[in-house]
């Protein structure tokens, strides 16, 4: 038995898009890895060793820390829209921040040498000034409460880190996209994020709803930074073995418009005869909380760990496509249409 498959590592929300990405990971690099989920996703059973099917603050998500006093505890739980959060602030608050502070106490409690990754978001920059892309001093103002909960959880964890010693790595993302290599794991049907609204569309025959037009950008949608998440998944491998601690971006330095995004995937639709007409195209107000750009610099954690993103946005379209023709996406759609 190798090293790893004795080093314990926890997974909260590891039935998640990105919690499910880093469980394959962490398989695949040999880590003995114990979900903790209130979902249960039966494609991902081959990448959990053991799996808690219950809420990261329930008894039995507590008794795993002082059961295994894991390594790490990857903490990918939590409410993760900006929309949503403008409406209903208070599940944000609750789940992101008064739920992980409790976690953090048993942890604190139980299991002192555990070090702590969070998932953090590029939304705690709010929407800054950064002509040649978002570096972690560059000033944080989150305008959504989705933002300010990942901040708060931030602060928890420098405090704990000053008065207690912990351990932490917090990772802002930048906009998480793609799917595991041949249609292993991938993003929820009927998920919200452009890629998946694109590829909805277009194989179901839908039209698109593009969401602002009159930002200040070259061609008046807003910008973001595309990050595939196999390679934020491999980030969290360096966290672990790496002796680095602190607030890191995760991100591509590279910055896609919504009607390039658009184009581009419309034209691989096309291309490769998944679509035989274009995408009808609804365009809609800008969503409250929504910046004009964001993208990301990661030369810290370039520097520090030698991390680079590996896979193009040519990568994330492809992999995409090979997740929503694959078995595992109709059956996780079936399931979704006609529930037990």
């Amino acid at each position: 038995m190798s090293q790893k498959q004795n080093t314990k590592i926890i997974v909260t929300g590891a039935a998640g898009y990105i919690g499910g990405a880093i469980c394959i990971e962490l398989k695949k690099q040999g880590y003995y890895v114990i979900g903790v989920d209130r979902r249960y996703q039966n494609h991902l059973k081959p990448y959990y060793d053991e799996f808690i099917f219950d809420d990261f603050v329930s008894a039995a998500s507590y008794y795993a820390i002082v059961e295994h006093l894991p390594k790490a505890v990857i903490h990918c739980a939590g409410t993760s829209l900006v929309g949503p959060s403008m409406t209903d602030p208070a599940e944000y608050y609750t789940n992101n921040v008064a739920k992980t502070a409790r976690y953090l106490k048993i942890l604190k409690e139980h299991s002192f040498a555990t070090k702590f990754i969070f998932s953090s978001s590029a939304s705690v920059y709010g929407s800054p000034d950064a002509t040649f892309g978002v570096f972690e001093g560059t000033h944080i103002n989150p305008i959504s409460p989705y933002g300010q909960s990942k901040l708060m959880t931030e602060q928890m964890l420098d405090w704990h880190s000053k008065a207690y010693g912990m351990d932490y790595v917090s990772f802002r993302y930048f906009n998480a996209c793609g799917a595991v290599a041949n249609g292993v794991h991938g993003q929820e049907p009927d998920a919200t994020h452009i890629f998946a609204r694109l590829f909805d569309a277009g194989m179901q025959g839908k039209p698109f709803h593009l969401n602002g037009t009159l930002f200040n950008t070259k061609d008046g949608t807003c910008i973001r930074d595309y990050v595939h998440v196999t390679d934020i998944a491999k980030a969290h491998i360096l966290a672990i073995e790496d002796n680095v601690k602190g607030i890191y971006n995760i991100g591509s330095n590279k910055g896609y418009s919504n009607l390039e995004i658009f184009t581009m995937v419309e034209k691989f639709l096309l291309d490769n005869k998944f679509i035989d007409k274009e995408i009808v195209v609804m365009v809609e107000p800008a969503r409250e909380g929504d910046p004009a750009k964001l993208v990301a610099n990661y030369d810290k954690l370039y520097n520090e760990t030698g991390w680079l993103p590996e896979l193009t946005i040519n990568d994330i379209i492809q992999d995409l496509s090979d997740w929503y023709r694959s078995d595992n996406y109709a059956k996780k759609r079936s399931l979704d249409a006609h529930p037990s």
